[in-house]
């Protein structure tokens, strides 16, 4: 999955793992003195990526589990 921050100047992506596979930062971001919006932006993006990914794995898990999903002794989802 794919996370973003600041508009889209910072992405990456996320393995089903959550293996940090990519990064792509703007530019505009390497300039000197930007480093602490940087490091914010990573830190955003993978925040957004993992809420994508979690959301995918429930979802795929409940499809999986169809109509157990949320009976006793198994996992709501």
């Amino acid at each position: 999955v794919e996370g973003s921050s600041g508009g889209g100047m910072v992405k990456l992506t996320l393995q089903g793992s959550g293996e940090l596979k990519g990064v792509v930062v703007d530019e505009e971001l390497l300039k000197p003195g930007e480093g602490e919006v940087l490091a914010d932006l990573i830190v955003a993006a993978h925040a957004d990526a993992k809420k994508k990914l979690d959301a995918a794995q429930a979802e795929a898990m409940k499809q999986v589990a169809g109509p157990l999903a949320g009976m006793p002794g198994f996992p709501k989802f």
